[in-house]
């Protein structure tokens, strides 16, 4: 058999999963991938808090994320609504329930993830190549930390912060930024990006999304809830953009509404954890019944075509 049939192979078999499966997604399936994302990012981060952080001098070399967990969501499922659901997942199962919540001073983070995950998820148009799988994981990483570097910078700049300087090295605060960009692309990105998500994604691809009720991702399709390449959404991005810098600035310029930080995780020890990871079980049980749920409304749906 000759190499160039295996891709055509592959295809004949996604379109065959395809097939007679809706393009666009109902309102509960929107909600289900939704649900999902919440619930399986929110036990990713719920993980990192008892990883320890290790600090090398002025510089932290530590896990930001686990990158493979929403960049697979968002790579075989809707792309919007598994990037919306990933950072929300953060702040409720994680900032809320551990007791580490910064009111509105958090939206900063999830308009970032969000964007990143968004714009990852739709540069992959083929799910199987493992290229465009490294670059999205890549990119997620690029787009949250440097929008979260720049945030960081103009309060230097402005003012409104002070400066972290290193003895002996002039300007440190850029060193200091890029150094830890650097680290977080190896780390987060590569180590626990690229590296489980050029395995993971393939593996997946067109085998949990008819479970699901859903189109698989087949190349040369359009995706379904993919970031439109114009101009207009970039002014958006770009807006979403400013406007996590605003948030971030509340928790400078202390506007502390929302704010709950009671440190549960301090107060009672890391066996606090398993209540968040209960409270994502419970999102994750109700995702698995909003698939049902799709599943018998399709069922019901195709039974009365057939019918008529």
């Amino acid at each position: 058999m000759s190499q160039t049939t295996v891709p055509d192979e592959r295809a004949g078999r996604l379109r065959g999963a395809a097939a007679g499966l809706p393009r666009n997604l109902t309102g509960s399936q929107k909600l289900m991938v939704f649900v999902l994302s919440m619930a399986l990012s929110g036990v990713a981060n719920l993980v990192l808090e008892i990883v320890p952080d290790v600090t090398i001098g002025p510089v932290d070399v530590s896990v930001s994320y686990f990158v493979f967990v929403p960049l697979t969501l968002v790579a075989l499922l809707n792309p919007f609504w598994a990037a919306l659901g990933a950072p929300i997942g953060e702040v409720i199962f994680v900032d809320l329930l551990m007791g580490d919540f910064s009111g509105l001073a958090e939206v900063e983070g999830v308009i970032q993830m969000f964007l990143a995950l968004y714009i990852a998820g739709s540069l992959i148009r083929n799910p199987r190549n493992r290229i465009q799988i490294a670059i999205a994981a890549v990119t997620v990483v690029v787009i949250d930390k440097a929008l979260s570097a720049i945030v960081d910078l103009s309060k230097v700049w402005i003012g409104v912060e002070d400066a972290e300087y290193v003895e002996g090295l002039p300007e440190s605060i850029l060193l200091l930024e890029g150094i830890g960009f650097g680290v977080d692309i190896l780390i987060s990105g590569v180590l626990f990006g690229v590296i489980p998500a050029i395995w993971l994604i393939p593996a997946l691809h067109g085998r949990i999304e008819p479970l699901l009720g859903m189109r698989p991702r087949v190349p040369g399709e359009p995706i379904q809830g993919s970031a439109p390449r114009t101009g207009l959404f970039v002014a958006v991005a770009l807006a979403l953009a400013v406007a996590s810098f605003l948030f971030a600035f509340l928790e400078v310029w202390e506007v502390e509404f929302g704010v709950f930080e009671p440190e549960w995780l301090d107060t009672y020890g890391p066996g606090f954890i398993w209540v968040g990871i209960g409270a994502a079980a419970i999102a994750f049980l109700v995702g698995v019944a909003l698939v049902q749920l799709s599943r018998r409304s399709r069922d019901r749906e195709d039974a009365d075509t057939t019918r008529d």
